[in-house]
């Protein structure tokens, strides 16, 4: 695949390495240093099969539009930018485009996330359980709760409608941690997920641009991996 990269730091350049042994092409890279107008990036988009942005949550409506207009599926793993979500999915619709966005792209995080609603599907039963989450990330993590934390609270809430705890922890350098708990008063059970490197997230955001080629609309990449998880 000839691939673009919108945004060139830490998860930038590590999708670029594991892309190129595994023999894609990296045929445009945007950073905050060569950052071209949007008539410019339209046109140095055109016969690349899809861009991955892991740039910034101000840039993704304006890299979006680009891509839409240069015909070129966008893989967005920024966060940060939910609160223009509609804005944004309408771009891609009346545009005709391809759209995976999501709060992870780490495929262990979206196995995390079935499991965890199946356990809430089974412990909402049980009489006595009251779920809480908590979610510990190194302290240059901006965001909190983090866009997994709140994608696992939307998960166990369709189990769990009364209010539940969700906490964060930003401190030192922790590594991505998170923590779905459900507590009684004969025990307690934990899921836990803790990121080792950046590399499963990278490995994710390439695999979602290979599946979201020659598709048409906005998909959340929950779904593309339960299409992956269920096949046969």
């Amino acid at each position: 695949m000839r691939l673009a990269l919108i945004g060139y730091g830490a998860m930038g350049k590590l999708i670029e390495s594991l892309a190129k042994d595994a023999g894609d092409e990296i045929a445009l890279i945007v950073d905050e240093f060569n950052r071209p107008s949007e008539l410019e990036l339209i046109g140095k988009l055109r016969g690349i099969d899809a861009a991955i942005d892991f740039s910034v949550a101000e840039a993704v409506k304006r890299n979006t539009e680009a891509c839409v207009k240069a015909s070129v599926p966008i893989v967005i793993g920024t966060t940060g930018w939910l609160k223009e979500l509609d804005s944004i999915k309408s771009i891609v619709t009346q545009g005709n485009g391809a759209m995976v966005y999501g709060a992870n792209f780490s495929i262990g995080v979206n196995v995390f996330y079935r499991v965890t609603q199946i356990a809430s599907e089974m412990l909402s039963k049980v009489k006595g359980y009251e779920p809480y989450i908590h979610e510990a990330h190194h302290s240059r993590k901006q965001d909190a709760p983090s866009g997994t934390g709140l994608k696992l609270k939307e998960i166990v809430a369709k189990s769990f409608p009364k209010e539940f705890s969700v906490a964060s922890t930003r401190a030192g350098h922790i590594p991505g941690t998170h923590v779905v708990g459900y507590d009684s008063a004969a025990d307690t059970i934990l899921l836990t997920h803790q990121a080792r490197s950046r590399e499963g997230f990278a490995s994710g955001a390439i695999w979602a641009a290979k599946w979201i080629k020659g598709r048409k609309g906005v998909f959340e990449f929950t779904q593309a991996m339960d299409e992956y998880l269920v096949s046969d």
